[in-house]
């Protein structure tokens, strides 16, 4: 990696730890560049961590049209920000806390990355268990008018954590499934599996080949969120969200 790229990876280091608002940074010119800073960001910052997955993002249309990006992006997750339902969050812990209601898979077997390109069907044969589940993201206030998808990628993706349901065997069709999405018990907006692409499956065979086309592969254990099909929430006071999925079941998470 060029030193001007390990400079704007540091400064994002630099950034987060002094609560700088996300801007924009001229020097990424293009999505292999802008992965290859989230690589040195999230190396630079997983310290003695493990990642436990990736989570995928801007799958649904209402997403793609709230960030003026058409297409696909991800990241990776930290293990110790993966949070069970009914977790309790402070708000001071982040800049801009939202929360992202979605389809989590988990891998049941290694997806060796010499197979590629997977289909649809050959990464969803990989799972083993899906959850109900809520991301995390901390966008630092960025204005969504101009928002940069280079610098959006080497900022990891903005996530922050993830809240995990309980994981339960896959069912025949994941694309068919409704999600509610309700703030203090109040219904808030419903979404379907097919709303990520599709089907969750397609931006799941879309992570493998992207991972494999940089030499690493999904492996067995890995959570994946599949992406939110709901539009992302930023509660500004305490709060009570609850995702339900049909078939799947709940996950909560509350802050203040």
């Amino acid at each position: 990696m060029s030193e001007a790229l390990s400079t704007i990876a540091e400064q994002l280091v630099a950034e987060h730890r002094n609560g700088v608002k996300f801007h924009k940074f001229d020097g990424i010119s293009g999505l292999p560049d802008a992965y290859r800073v989230q690589d040195a960001f999230v190396a630079a910052t997983i310290g003695d961590d493990a990642c436990a997955g990736y989570k995928i993002g801007l799958t649904s249309k209402r997403m793609q049209q709230m960030c003026g990006i058409d297409q696909p992006i991800c990241g990776t997750i930290f293990s110790r920000k993966v949070f069970r339902s009914g977790a309790r969050l402070s708000m001071a812990d982040y800049s801009h806390l939202g929360l992202e209601f979605e389809i989590c898979v988990r891998l049941g077997r290694d997806l060796d990355a010499s197979n590629e390109p997977f289909t649809p069907e050959q990464a969803g044969g990989a799972i083993d268990a899906v959850a109900a589940a809520i991301e995390l993201v901390d966008d630092r206030h960025a204005d969504y008018s101009t928002l940069d998808i280079n610098t959006l990628v080497a900022d990891n993706s903005w996530n922050a954590g993830v809240v995990l349901g309980d994981f339960a065997p896959p069912p025949a069709r994941l694309d068919i499934l409704e999600g509610i999405a309700y703030h203090d018990g109040t219904e808030l907006a419903r979404g379907h599996g097919a709303d990520a692409l599709g089907h969750p499956f397609v931006p799941l065979a879309w992570l493998a080949n992207h991972l494999a086309a940089g030499g690493r592969q999904l492996r067995k254990g890995d959570i994946v969120m599949t992406g939110s099909i709901v539009t992302t929430r930023f509660p500004t006071a305490p709060f009570t969200y609850r995702f339900d999925v049909a078939g799947l079941g709940s996950v909560e998470v509350s802050g203040g």
